[in-house]
C-alpha cells in the first residue's frame, strides 16, 4: 500500500452493498412510485444511487420477506419483445402508510437525495 493508493481509494471508493434491511426500504421507495421487477430495481439503484449495489440474493430475499408479510404482491406481465413474462411487484394499497415510513428510512439513510 502507498499513500497514492489511499488517495485513489477516496477518489473512487468501492460500492456499498445493501443488506436486506436497506433493500426492503429501497424497494418500497420504488414501489410507491411504480410497479417494478427485480432486474430493473438493481439497474435503477446503480443509476440513481451510484455508490450503492444490490445483489440478486439480497434483493430476492427482501422481496420474499415483503410478500410473506403481505406488504407487496407479485403478478406476471408480458413485455413486448421478451419471450417470457416478467414478475412485477406492487405495494398493496392498505400497506402504503407502512411503505412510506420505511421508504423515508431509505431517504434518511441516503441523506434524502439521489446520488448521481
Amino acid at each position: 500500500m502507498t499513500f497514492e493508493d489511499i488517495y485513489r481509494f477516496f477518489q473512487d471508493p468501492p460500492p456499498i452493498y445493501l443488506n436486506r434491511e436497506l433493500a426492503v426500504c429501497y424497494v418500497l421507495s420504488v414501489f410507491l412510485g411504480e410497479d417494478s421487477y427485480g432486474t430493473e430495481l438493481i439497474k435503477r439503484l446503480e443509476q440513481e444511487y451510484s455508490i450503492y449495489r444490490l445483489s440478486d440474493t439480497v434483493l430476492y430475499s427482501a422481496l420474499k420477506f415483503l410478500e410473506r408479510e403481505g406488504t407487496i404482491s407479485g403478478y406476471w406481465k408480458k413485455v413486448d419483445g421478451r419471450g417470457r413474462p416478467r414478475r412485477m411487484y406492487q405495494v398493496l394499497p392498505e400497506c402504503r402508510p407502512l411503505a412510506k415510513e420505511l421508504a423515508q428510512l431509505w431517504y434518511d439513510y441516503t441523506n434524502g437525495r439521489k446520488i448521481v
